[in-house]
């Protein structure tokens, strides 16, 4: 699960000019709720304004929120990757991401919210530009170096967190190759020395949302412990949304397999650190199954976009009305859903496309295989090993079933 807190992703400005957009708030009640609906992961997308609103000087205060943050999560049973985020570059010139002082060349324009032109923003010349400064090659305005720094500073305050399970690079770069590989590498190796126990996640160019390729690695990732983590957003952006009603299974097919070969490529894990759709949108039903499906069958990790949204399209598991977050069961059917947490295999093969759960384990392990059995099934789940039926007992607070099997595993919901 993705969640933008109030208080951690900074859209506000000290200045008098307006918020760009409102964010909510992480309570206790939402950690314990996604939990329950079965996610393991909280995607937490940090703001570089707001970890080092002044040059140099790191914001403990900021960093003490993000902790309570990850307190929520860890004592709810998840784990949590710090996502140093951004979109459109700042929320000097678009929404989130870099501080003022970290713009070159130096804005002509500040804007402030209300945030009704994001695609405008993104596609202005102010923000192109700082893209380019930030990741030319050779890092001539020493930019790349100031955000490394920033990113070891807040790797050495979380890096013993148990709860933390990583931290991902740069949100959405929009660079080439020559530009960004460079970047990441460096950006990695520095986070793991700061933190050796923890993950690095590294994403594409941008442009993958759109083209849902982009060219297969020619060597390994130079680092250890990293996770190729795109997004899943097929037909759902720019022009492709007029393909979006008539979408099959098959047409959004391409976008996942080409991420496993992407990953494969670079000889890491997968993880697709954001997918999702508005809950009003043509086929958004049926774009939700076939690509969570997707995900399983190339066995990929994947965290949903977005936990609360009061701005922008609204997207998430809740609408907000008259000052109440009310759960949209629509949504929270598309995510809590029958599907395997861990597979107790060397490999193995998933099919949900049937509404049961199918798991063929080759190089099994000795260990039980741990599969989500969401609230709506607790009371007529079944299992079956090899044919034979297994009886086991759901975790209420988790929903976690533990189901030994070496085999053929099949829960029905």
């Amino acid at each position: 699960m993705n969640a933008r807190v109030e208080g951690i992703f900074d859209v506000t400005f000290d200045d008098g000019r307006e918020p760009l957009e409102a964010i909510p708030a992480l309570e206790e009640a939402d950690c314990r709720r996604m939990r329950e609906l079965g996610f393991d992961l909280l995607r937490l997308p940090l703001s570089w304004s707001a970890i080092e609103p002044e040059r140099g000087a790191i914001d403990d205060e900021y960093l003490d929120r993000v902790a309570a943050a990850v307190d929520c999560a860890g004592s709810n049973g998840m784990l949590v990757v710090l996502d140093f985020h951004q979109d459109a570059y700042s929320k000097e010139i678009g929404e989130d991401g870099a501080p003022l002082w970290a713009i070159e060349p130096p804005p002509t324009m500040l804007l402030e919210g209300p945030l009704d032109d994001l695609d405008a923003r993104r596609q202005s010349r102010q923000v192109l530009d700082a893209f380019d400064s930030f990741f030319a090659v050779g890092d001539p305005h020493g930019l790349q170096a100031e955000f490394i720094e920033m990113a070891e500073a807040v790797a050495a305050r979380f890096g013993g967190e148990p709860a933390v399970i990583g931290f991902e690079i740069f949100n959405e770069p929009v660079a080439a190759p020559e530009g960004l590989e460079p970047f990441h590498a460096a950006a990695a190796a520095a986070v793991r020395d700061a933190a050796p126990s923890k993950l690095v996640f590294f994403e594409p160019n941008a442009i993958r949302n759109l083209t849902d390729s982009q060219p297969l690695a020619s060597a390994p990732f130079p680092v250890e412990g990293a996770v190729y983590a795109p997004h899943a957003y097929t037909f759902i952006f720019g022009s492709q949304g007029d393909l979006l009603a008539s979408a099959t299974k098959d047409d959004l097919r391409p976008g996942i397999e080409n991420a496993r070969a992407e990953a494969d490529s670079w000889g890491v894990p997968l993880l697709f650190g954001e997918f999702g759709i508005g809950p009003t949108w043509d086929n958004a039903d049926s774009w939700m199954e076939w690509e969570q499906e997707l995900h399983d069958e190339v066995l990929a990790s994947d965290c949903f976009w977005v936990w609360k949204e009061m701005s922008q399209g609204s997207w998430g598991l809740y609408d907000l009305v008259d000052g109440a977050w009310l759960e949209r069961p629509q949504v929270v059917g598309w995510v809590s859903r029958l599907h395997a947490a861990r597979i107790a295999g060397g490999s193995a093969t998933v099919d949900s496309s049937g509404g049961e759960l199918v798991v063929d384990i080759t190089r099994p392990l000795d260990a039980d295989n741990i599969i989500y059995v969401p609230e709506a099934s607790a009371a007529t789940f079944a299992a079956a090993c090899d044919g034979a039926a297994i009886t086991a007992e759901r975790d209420p607070a988790t929903g976690l079933v533990a189901l030994p099997c070496t085999g053929h595993l099949v829960v029905t919901p």
